[in-house]
């Protein structure tokens, strides 16, 4: 992803869900996905798909069973 790609996507993400904490990071090294975190704490990774002349971006969060409330 480029830089604007990841500018555009983090702006909608911080829009979309009302918070200026959302950040993205290119803490990966492969070149169609970018670290999504919030308030500095890793929440998921956003993989840019671009097959069949349809660009998307498909966000991944994943929920550790020990983090859920009891």
């Amino acid at each position: 992803m480029d830089n604007n790609e990841i500018t555009s996507v983090e702006k909608y993400l911080r829009q979309t869900f009302g918070n200026e904490a959302i950040a993205l990071d290119r803490k990966t090294t492969k070149a169609d996905s970018i670290e999504v975190s919030l308030g500095g704490e890793f929440i998921g990774v956003i993989y840019k798909d671009d097959e069949d002349d349809e660009l998307s971006y498909s966000f991944n969060m994943a929920i550790l069973a020990d983090d859920l409330p009891k």
